[in-house]
């Protein structure tokens, strides 16, 4: 199937004309356009229906309608208000999308229902009739068709760092001076990958090796002359090119492409993963050095370890003759120049200090752009949140357990698993829960709860939708906890809000001490 809409032939007069969506991405055989369009044939058969457009989308995801060519035609042709086809025939509600909002589902279905055209779902076991029932089983298979994705996500990120950790490589090209070995599910070399090549296998793996002699002298070449000849890597860049070596890619040498040599630990044989997210479609984002997964010396060194720590030495000892004024300068003068600033366009320029010294300098690159005033366009926002909400944490953890003392409450908190233990007895869990805002502007918080340790009481604490402040509690007892997370939107059912307070202090009645004649 082609990856345009297919016009059928035109049917008699009392058939009921109708449009198939199919979509495909790579999870399954079942899922191919062709078998579910033969279910899509058989139940608009039975219903009197005929087919006479097919809007396809093959290896396209369903997390968003960003790349649906599809979806979209079908959307545009609906709201236009010419279309010839009375409703619309999709596989199930997955195939329509795994929307990580599913307003955001139902809104693109509701655009069709407003335009008079239904959808019908041919494979599940319900009538898309607008019932109530038809409403609530449609609002759960859309949360389920999410939440697939998200476990998907989080099932693949949790394999890659078991497979980084145990020294194989994921994905990227090997670099200058490395190479990518293919081996089997027994550890037996299979061969060396080109540049483009991958793995056929799913039980292969990729690991790294040392290079062509030539290229691991290179390497270290360029480690020596940057350290003990004072080269800058502009000029290195030009000694190279005029020996005519080419870079791995066969480009010329930048000053960018030898600050990654010289910076990169792979060239000290560790593994460093999730340097960057693009988890669920979502924005590329630069991962602060916390989050990174690595393994030291996962596979052979090309470089001398004790010299590449004095290389990030050096790089960072040039950037000291700045005051925080003039490296902040030079950025803007970047950004006046280029219009945008970026890390790469940073490691380009002789004139200013490197990546590696403005995240020393000011902690991180974003950071050092916001007191520039520059925003850049990839959302980096969640790493400030998340950076903040970890100091927030204690604090209100603290005010917690100065509350307790002053009622005279024995509070013990312990520093491995970080429970509060209220008399010898009461162990209390507190968790902030950042605000999500979804692409159609909804909010969301997401609970995760500590299974290993099963406190008696868990505190959920939910920020407000600036993640500055507390926007409400959660209360949950332990053996009301059936699941490890919980999702929560701006309304929940009453049955849930009955564990939600505006304050703490229906918790600090429950732990103040009293006399037993008090309480008799």
């Amino acid at each position: 199937m082609s990856g345009h809409q297919l016009h059928l032939p035109v049917p008699p007069a009392e058939f009921i004309l109708v449009a198939a969506y199919v979509r495909m991405s790579t999870e399954h055989q079942k899922y191919s356009t062709e078998n579910q369009l033969d279910r899509i044939k058989e139940y608009a058969a039975r219903r009197g229906m005929q087919i006479i457009i097919v809007f396809p989308d093959e290896g396209k995801s369903g997390l968003s309608m960003k790349g649906r060519d599809g979806l979209q035609r079908m959307i545009a042709e609906v709201e236009s208000g010419n279309a010839k086809f009375k409703a619309i025939l999709v596989y199930d509600v997955s195939r329509w999308g795994r929307f990580q909002d599913a307003d955001e589902s139902a809104s693109y279905e509701y655009i069709c229902k407003r335009a008079g055209i239904a959808v019908h779902y041919c494979a599940e076991q319900f009538e898309n009739d607008g019932s109530p029932t038809s409403n609530i089983i449609k609002s759960v298979k859309r949360s389920m068709a999410g939440e697939y994705s998200r476990e998907l996500s989080t099932k693949v990120f949790q394999g890659a760092c078991r497979l980084i950790q145990l020294g194989f490589k994921q994905g990227g090209t090997a670099g200058f001076g490395l190479r990518r070995v293919l081996i089997d599910q027994a550890g037996q070399p299979k061969g060396t990958l080109k540049v483009g090549e991958h793995k056929c296998l799913q039980t292969d793996r990729v690991v790294l090796k040392p290079g062509p002699v030539e290229e691991q002298e290179t390497v270290r070449w360029i480690y020596h002359t940057f350290l003990h000849e004072d080269k800058t890597e502009r000029q290195i860049a030009e000694i190279l090119n005029s020996r005519k070596i080419l870079t791995d890619l066969g480009r010329q040498w930048t000053r960018g492409t030898v600050h990654q040599i010289l910076t990169n630990e792979k060239y000290i044989g560790n593994n460093v993963y999730h340097r960057t997210s693009f988890k669920l479609k979502r924005k590329h984002v630069q991962n602060p050095p916390e989050m990174w997964i690595r393994a030291d010396q996962a596979f052979p060194a090309v470089v001398d370890p004790e010299v590449f720590i004095k290389v990030q030495e050096a790089i960072l000892a040039r950037a000291k003759r700045y005051s925080n004024e003039e490296m902040l300068h030079t950025l803007k003068e970047l950004w006046t120049r280029h219009g945008r600033i970026s890390g790469l366009l940073i490691d380009e320029q002789d004139s200013m200090p490197s990546t590696a010294a403005f995240r020393h300098r000011f902690g991180s690159l974003i950071r050092a752009y916001q007191l520039v005033g520059y925003t850049p366009r990839t959302d980096y926002s969640f790493i400030e949140i998340n950076r903040y909400l970890r100091g927030k944490h204690p604090e209100v953890v603290q005010e917690v357990i100065t509350r307790l003392a002053a009622m005279d409450v024995s509070v013990e908190r312990d520093p491995a698993t970080e429970l509060l233990i209220l008399d010898h007895e009461l162990t209390v869990s507190l968790v902030l829960s950042r605000c999500l805002r979804t692409e159609a502007g909804s909010s969301r918080w997401l609970l995760r709860f500590e299974e290993g340790l099963r406190p008696d009481l868990t505190i959920s604490v939910r920020m407000d939708e600036t993640n500055q402040a507390i926007k409400d509690y959660y209360l949950f007892p332990a053996i009301d906890l059936t699941e490890a997370k919980l999702r929560l939107s701006e309304n929940n059912h009453v049955e849930l809000d009955t564990y939600r307070f505006d304050n703490l202090e229906f918790f600090f009645q429950m732990a103040e001490r009293i006399s037993v004649e008090d309480a008799a």
